[in-house]
């Protein structure tokens, strides 16, 4: 290991071995830099004091800082949130709750963050010797950019990163040509476009990569349908040495001509040998067979999509979640980045921001009792240092950008410690959820359910490729209604595709909706059972590629590529109607669910729903 790599990890330690104090500067140096800010002065009248903070200053959601950032976006002065001068907006993806947000941005966080990216390859290098050689197959993407009423730059995260001075500096350095994908393709604005180019150079240098990834496990399966359907085209590019004439973008040519100077018949034989045959069991290893690892985000919502990768690479290739970031701030990385996906951990970086944390109780249970908009005493919240192990909170934090004590809506579960930094499992986003009469289902109790009911799927050679729920309260009573993607083993054609699933079994279909049911929490099933006040679960199966569809409706709307996960909780009509639009078949629950004695639960809920 090199001695920009030792550095590196020396600095991790050294900042986990003081997370206390480093987050007491941390909060101190927000203070004394911002406490003129209209927002600070309403609530601090001037002070710097930590203690008046943590006093005085409320814990908020998005609804409450958002006038000010709107007024800043419309013109007015930064200082209204921070003495540091807004250099841009950073975009969330809106599917968690339909809407994009905007979140503001300095220039040095921007340092913060190519800090943070900076320890990967190093935190890797421990377990993967070489790791920084070879080419990265690595998917990027940049999303248009859109401007504020006065001007300023409205960007995703990734796009930022992306598009800063260091990246472009990195990318036009010779010696740094690790990524397969040309950095034109990377800017290009058209996904579609870009997509394409970014598959065929990793197809062009598959004896070079050795590590595969994306931000988000999902945009990895996109690639996969992707080169499923056009797999024909790139072996014919390869061929020719000539790009298809469907990419039209000037940059793309350009940098795609260099990579196809000349034909390559053999390259494309392999290539057309391994993606014709029946399965693609295995088909990641078998292309790019110097792989060792895959890289992407499979924790929450992702976790989902791990059988799928597992199916693709026949479990041969380590799954890699290496970060914990958002839009807001960039959080926590992996440092046991080999582990099992069921153990990923993310150790908070106490220098990123100031933490704090809302107490769920020791299982999770009060996570129901403290609503996404309700009031959080100032006193309840506890420091990064002061959490305990196994108990659940719901991250709340302070930036240098202008967000105080704001409810980032991640729950996490403290699993251990490194040094003096506790460590984090990320458990789910506390605003996705289903409810109809008094009974709440967080996206993390749905995920234990859909994981128990698909299990039923597999002696029949299936495998549940995506999903996403929606509370129908248009029936009477109304029902959680699951839209189910589901996909064959053996076909990749959208034909064979849609005939399988006229001839899916139906009552495999109604036993995996019992399923659900049978695994939702107690008082969902006093619902169901007691009083009816909630009808039969509904799985609603959706042709192939409508989450490809779903993917490009929120895009359209905002979402980033990058950023972009399916939302398991519909809340937008217009994403409601195109599933509706894609619906095959449909089945119900065929009785009521099994009643069981409740463990812990919140009694006046109880005592609501009865009666």
């Amino acid at each position: 290991m090199d001695g920009k790599n030792k550095e590196a990890l020396k600095e991790i330690e050294r900042l986990t071995a003081r997370a206390d104090e480093v987050q007491e500067n941390i909060l101190k140096e927000i203070l004394t830099q911002n406490s003129a800010t209209e927002y600070l002065i309403k609530y601090m009248k001037g002070s710097k004091n930590m203690l008046e903070f943590k006093q005085s200053v409320p814990v908020i959601t998005y609804k409450a800082i958002r006038p000010y950032i709107q007024r800043i976006a419309n013109g007015e002065d930064s200082s209204l949130i921070t003495s540091h001068p807004i250099t841009e907006m950073i975009m969330s993806s809106g599917t968690s709750e339909g809407k994009p947000k905007l979140m503001p941005s300095i220039e040095e966080d921007l340092d913060r963050n190519m800090f943070f990216v900076s320890l990967i390859t190093p935190i890797m290098n421990q377990y993967v010797p070489g790791v920084d050689e070879g080419k990265h197959m690595y998917f990027f993407f940049v999303k248009k950019e859109i401007s504020t009423p006065c001007g300023l730059p409205v960007r995703t995260a990734s796009s930022r990163l992306l598009q800063s001075k260091h990246f472009k500096r990195q990318a036009q350095d010779p010696s740094n040509d690790n990524n397969t994908s040309p950095f034109q393709a990377i800017l290009c604005s058209d996904i579609s476009q870009s997509l394409y180019c970014q598959i065929l150079a990793g197809l062009i240098h598959r004896h070079q990569v050795q590590r595969l990834g994306a931000a988000f496990a999902s945009i990895l399966l996109q690639v996969i349908s992707v080169l499923e359907r056009n797999w024909v085209r790139f072996c014919n590019d390869i061929r020719t040495g000539q790009l298809d004439l469907m990419i039209t973008d000037l940059e793309c040519r350009s940098c795609m001509s260099t990579l196809l100077s000349s034909p390559d018949p053999c390259l494309a034989n392999e290539i057309e040998n391994i993606c014709s045959r029946a399965s693609w069991k295995g088909i990641l290893c078998q292309l790019w067979p110097r792989a060792n690892f895959i890289e992407a985000v499979i924790t929450g919502s992702m976790a989902q999509y791990i059988p799928a990768l597992e199916y693709y690479s026949d479990e041969k290739l380590p799954l890699v979640s290496n970060i914990y970031a958002s839009s807001e701030c960039f959080f926590g990385v992996n440092l046991k980045p080999l582990c099992d996906p069921s153990d990923v951990a993310y150790t908070l970086l106490p220098n990123m921001g100031y933490f704090e944390f809302i107490p769920l109780g020791e299982d999770g249970t009060m996570l129901m009792n403290v609503g996404e908009e309700d009031d959080v005493p100032n006193d309840k919240l506890v420091d990064l240092v002061q959490v305990r192990l196994g108990c659940y909170y719901e991250l709340v934090v302070t930036t240098f950008a202008g967000l105080y004590r704001y409810r980032v809506g991640d729950v996490l579960q403290v699993i251990g410690f490194h040094n003096c930094a506790p460590q984090f499992r990320y458990i789910c986003r506390r605003n996705v959820i289903l409810s109809l009469d008094g009974e709440k289902t967080n996206e993390e109790d749905l995920q234990k359910s859909i994981n128990v009911a698909k299990k039923l799927l597999e002696p029949y050679n299936v495998l549940l490729g995506d999903y996403t729920s929606y509370a129908d309260a248009s029936t009477m009573p109304g029902h959680y209604v699951l839209y189910w993607e589901i996909l064959f083993h053996g076909s990749s054609k959208a034909d064979d595709q849609l005939a399988n699933i006229a001839a899916l079994d139906e009552k495999m279909l109604q036993e995996c909706c019992i399923a659900v049911e049978e695994e939702l929490d107690y008082i969902y099933r006093i619902c169901r059972t007691h009083n009816k006040s909630v009808g039969p679960l509904e799985i609603r199966v959706v042709e192939p590629g409508t989450f490809e569809e779903l993917m490009d409706f929120f895009i359209d709307q905002g979402a980033s590529i990058n950023q972009y996960k399916t939302p398991r909780c519909i809340k937008s009509e217009g994403a409601l109607k195109l599933l509706n639009s894609h619906v095959k078949a449909s089945f119900f629950s065929p009785r009521d669910p099994k009643a069981a004695t409740p463990t812990i639960v919140d009694s006046t809920n109880v005592y609501n729903v009865i009666m």
